[in-house]
């Protein structure tokens, strides 16, 4: 799982990185948001679970790490996609795809703490 998050986390950063180059050369800065969100949930976020994941593999077995996973997969490219709506100015279908994106995002983030905090013990020596 954790090889799979970091892999995918690559995507993003070259997402992230082709659009801060557009945004820059073309003037969009209404995407600045979807910009962040790219570069922190898409690359910097899921590189730091993909880590923790590989790091620590015991973590990986369980529900919860399955949920997170896969919430935060579904949720961030909903979210990105309301993103981009609301940056050119379709309320109507921004906010809501924002909005259940970002629903996800937290419930898997919330997830991925608990899992952490229930599993992720000192090794015993």
């Amino acid at each position: 799982m954790g090889i799979k998050l970091i892999k995918i986390s690559s995507l993003y950063f070259v997402v992230g990185v082709v659009l801060g180059m557009v945004m820059g050369m073309a003037g969009l800065y209404q995407f600045i948001s979807t910009h962040a969100h790219i570069n922190l949930l898409g690359w910097v976020s899921m590189t730091l679970f993909g880590l923790i994941y590989h790091s620590f593999p015991s973590i990986t077995q369980n529900i919860l790490a399955k949920v997170h996973f896969w919430l935060h997969n579904i949720g961030l490219p909903i979210m990105l996609l309301g993103l981009i709506a609301f940056g050119l100015r379709y309320n109507a279908v921004g906010i809501p795809l924002m909005s259940i994106g970002g629903v996800l995002i937290v419930i898997a983030t919330i997830i991925f703490s608990i899992n952490l905090w229930k599993n992720l013990h000192q090794p015993t020596n």
